[in-house]
């Protein structure tokens, strides 16, 4: 069906054109776009391709949920692909299928918790940096306290004992460049490719020394399809890119925002430090039922990634016909849904642009039924959600209760809007030590 046709039922919007990307630019005019046309809003772009920006939860829900397989990854995948390669995240149709599978029972809940001692090292290091900036007098970079802290913990959980080994052979971590650098230009491309041969070279020295580890990589090259066969070393390293990249962003991000809002909501803050002290008094505190009891902080999180969703835009592309509640949707029409207008819209949410963690105390009602999608839904939603949380209330629990973080001046971190939403500015707090 040509996209100029208009003998079907077409969502209303504008007559001109509109282009979209993702950048700031896009997210005022999705944010104007709904204001004008409602929470469905069909756009012709200048190609002449039609595209839908849909706000319907119940709609969100359907194409992503009930409808998936009549979509596949839209538009803005390209520098993801060039980055990651067919991993995971990109790929489509029986490839996401068959990796799907074989990556699932790698984040198992059981091999999770297996890893909870990596998440306390990896917070123990932070928490010795951070009193050595009280020592010294100086302020912590928490943008860069929480990017350096999920690198490490993602790369050591991938790599178990090749992370000092090899990774960090040099004494430098290579991989601090994707923490440092968020444009994912071609230069970064570059960078990636080049991780790429040692990557490939700790593989091949793990097949021939037969290695006996308990890590992501393992349980990666492991891993079979329904006939019994491998990941390739290509295949391998795709969803190994992937994993590095996304592990580390979303929980980085994540407790970026997390610090600066603890920092600036005392009444917060004070609710955690108790569930703190009583959950995780100690190190060896730390395990799965302790952390399952730390219902507060899940919320402090499920109300930051409301309020700063990682992938703040998502994009598809209709494989077939299909149809929404009242509107038809053509073979090849573009979808764009965005977390991060969803989750601020005032008739889906009270007072939706302040920070209330209660919002989210159980109710009674199903999680699934909410208007809220940080990690996506249905079958592509993000595997490593569970271990994500894990790390980040490990991360805050261990923390929360022995050091203060103050905010330093009044200046918004402001948003980068990219292919990940990260503040743009890095943010700044002031630590102290608690005394009661």
């Amino acid at each position: 069906m040509p996209t100029t046709a208009h003998d079907f039922r077409r969502p209303p919007g504008p007559d001109s054109t509109v282009a979209l990307g993702i950048d700031p630019a896009t997210l005022g005019i999705l944010q104007k776009l709904q204001r004008e046309y409602g929470d469905i809003v069909s756009i012709e772009k200048p190609s002449g391709r039609l595209a839908y920006f849909i706000n319907d939860p119940a709609e969100v829900r359907r194409i992503l949920v009930r409808r998936h397989t009549r979509y596949v990854k839209g538009p803005g995948f390209e520098r993801v692909k060039m980055l990651l390669g067919n991993g995971l995240i990109v790929s489509d149709g029986d490839v996401w299928r068959r990796s799907r599978t074989m990556i699932q029972p790698a984040f198992k809940v059981q091999n999770v918790h297996r890893l909870m001692r990596v998440m306390v090292q990896c917070t123990e290091r932070r928490a010795a940096a951070w009193a050595k900036a009280i020592e010294n007098n100086q302020l912590i970079n928490i943008t860069k306290e929480t990017s350096e802290f999920s690198l490490e913990l993602i790369l050591i959980t991938i790599f178990g004992s090749d992370y000092e080994n090899k990774i960090m052979a040099s004494g430098e971590n290579p991989f601090a460049f994707l923490s440092r650098d968020s444009t994912r230009d071609l230069s970064v491309v570059m960078k990636v490719r080049d991780l790429r041969k040692m990557l490939l070279a700790i593989i091949a020295e793990r097949r021939d020394r037969d290695v006996d580890e308990f890590d992501f990589l393992s349980m990666y090259m492991q891993a079979t399809d329904k006939s019994g066969v491998h990941f390739t070393d290509k295949e391998l390293l795709d969803e190994l890119m992937t994993l590095i990249v996304a592990g580390f962003e979303t929980s980085a991000n994540t407790l970026n925002w997390a610090w600066y809002l603890i920092a600036g909501h005392p009444e917060v803050e004070a609710k955690l430090i108790a569930e703190a002290k009583a959950s995780l008094p100690s190190v060896a505190a730390v395990n799965s039922d302790n952390a399952a009891a730390m219902t507060y902080t899940q919320q402090v999180l499920e109300e930051v990634l409301r309020l700063y969703p990682p992938v703040w835009l998502f994009t598809r592309r209709a494989s077939e016909d299909d149809e929404l509640e009242e509107y038809d949707v053509p073979t090849g029409t573009d979808i764009y849904l965005s977390p991060y207008v969803l989750h601020r819209s005032e008739h889906i949410w009270s007072n939706p642009d302040a920070f209330d963690p209660d919002r989210f105390e159980t109710d009674g009602k199903p999680k699934r039924d909410r208007p809220y999608f940080p990690f996506s839904l249905g079958p592509r939603r993000c595997l490593g959600e569970y271990f994500s949380f894990l790390e980040m209330k490990v991360h805050i629990g261990l923390l929360v209760a022995r050091f203060r973080l103050e905010r330093v001046g009044s200046a918004d971190p402001v948003l980068e809007l990219a292919i990940n939403l990260r503040s743009k500015n890095d943010i700044l707090l002031r630590p102290s030590l608690r005394q009661d």
